[in-house]
């Protein structure tokens, strides 16, 4: 089972209005809601696939890297632009991007040594979840240990839902 896509789409949708001045998760020089088309070419090339979607009334763009076009260590890299800002839609402005590493890459002590600890804990579906309100999610396969996904937003607020588990 993968993780949702979709609600993580959603999710950084309506927080991304209210993202604060906290500093942004990053990976190989990307930073959501920062790093523009420019930025994402200039650092890894020419996508593998390019696609242009409808979320919310808007159109945005999607790269995709793959095969030998994917980062070392990465199976795929997904690019996801188009993030609504004070001054409007930005289309050129990553929103998300997410990385789906090789196994052993990124594992348990590696994401805990890069970004800290996390601040919630939780599950979807068969998945750990790591969550930093920097803007990272880390989903960790069945064995607990490699990061399967990670999914970096712009900054997300923590709020105060008792339905979330505390770390």
């Amino acid at each position: 089972m993968k993780p949702r896509r979709p609600v993580v789409v959603a999710l950084v949708l309506v927080f991304a209005l209210a993202a604060s001045a906290v500093r942004a998760a990053d990976w190989g020089t990307l930073v959501p809601g920062i790093s523009t088309m420019e930025t994402v070419r200039a650092r890894f090339g020419t996508a593998s696939k390019t696609s242009v979607q409808k979320q919310q009334g808007y159109e945005v763009a999607q790269w995709v890297y793959e095969g030998a076009a994917a980062p070392a260590g990465i199976t795929r890299l997904t690019v996801d632009f188009g993030l609504v800002m004070a001054v409007g839609l930005r289309n050129d402005v990553v929103r998300d991007f997410t990385l789906a590493p090789k196994p052993g890459v990124f594992n348990r002590r590696t994401v805990v040594n890069g970004w800290g600890t996390p601040a919630r804990v939780g599950r979807e579906g068969d998945f750990e979840v790591f969550f930093y309100p920097e803007g990272l999610l880390v989903y960790f396969g069945k064995d607990g240990w490699d990061a399967e996904l990670l999914v970096f937003t712009p900054p997300q607020p923590l709020g105060d839902d008792p339905e979330r588990p505390k770390p």
